[in-house]
Parts: C-alpha cells; structure tokens; sequence
C-alpha cells in the first residue's frame, strides 16, 4: 500500500541534534508535508499547543522533560489541543517493563533504537490506518491497552462495546 504524506504533519522531539536531523530526513523521504522539531520533552509541548501536529515522535530520555513525561502531558493536561494524538516513543531499551510504562502512559507506538526507515514508515502508517480507540477513565486516559484479539476468551467483558457471542 503506498501512503501519501504531503498532508501529514509530524512532530520530532529528540534532544540528540544527529538523531532529530536523522529522523527528519526519513520524514523528508517520505514527503512529509510538515515537519517540527523540538530538543526536549518541554519544548515538545510548546510545539504541540503552537503546530497541533498529526504525530508525535518522542525519544523516552530526554532533559528536563522525557517522553515519557511529554506524553502524560498530552494525555492529561485540559489545554493540550489533541489529547488524542498518536504518540511514538522512540528508546533505546526494550524491556517488557519499559514497554508497559509507555503503555500505560498513553504512548500509541513503541519504537526501538536502532530501527530503519521502513521500521518508522510502518509506526506512522500503523496509527494512520489502524486508529485504536481511547479509553477515558479515573485513572487512565489513553489509547485502548488491549491489542490481542482472543478469539476463544469468554468474559467477563468490560467495555459495553465486547461482543459476547455465546453460541
């Protein structure tokens, strides 16, 4: 499938100069049609209130603001301009615990370093074409966690739109 970019607009928060400008030439070769930078997780949301990008692309360690810490902001502060945005957390670790915490801070994608071009194009294409649904509650506002599909699971269902087929 060949996916035209010209309309997207990105947003790059990476605090290593090489890494951002890396970054930006994949989404340059991709024909992105806007392209932000930003050198820390605080600058980051400056850019987001200023730009409302389509995607986020964040490192995890960054100073004085991480992605990690970024993406709790965009998720949880009422003037965020799209809590919604779909967040890709770039890093260099890959533990299940790391992983987790992304996850349940709201991050959309996950992606390891070192990764390729087509490893980024398929993240960007991914949020595009296969939104998840956001789940909003006390404790958690984010992207629905839930990516298997367990065809044999059986309850008990908690979200009013599980389908239950008992037959």
């Amino acid at each position: 499938m060949v996916f035209d970019f010209r309309k997207l607009s990105i947003l790059i928060v990476e605090d290593t100069a090489p890494m951002r400008k890396l970054i930006a030439s994949v989404l340059e070769t991709m024909d992105v049609g806007k392209i932000y930078t930003a050198e820390n997780g605080e600058d980051g949301y400056e850019q987001v209130k200023r730009f409302n990008p389509d995607i986020v692309i964040a490192d995890w360690h960054m100073m004085p603001v991480n992605g990690i810490q970024l993406t709790h902001e965009i998720r949880t502060n009422t003037l965020s301009p799209n809590r919604m945005v779909p967040v890709i957390l770039v890093t260099g670790y890959s533990a299940l615990q790391r992983v987790a915490e992304a996850r349940d801070v709201g991050v959309t994608e996950f992606l390891v370093k070192p990764f390729s071009a087509n490893d980024l194009a398929k993240r960007i294409a991914y949020v595009i074409n296969k939104p998840r649904d956001y789940i909003d509650s006390d404790d958690y506002f984010g992207p629905d966690r839930r990516r298997r599909i367990a065809p044999n699971f059986t309850g008990p269902f908690r979200r009013a739109d599980d389908e239950v087929d008992l037959q």
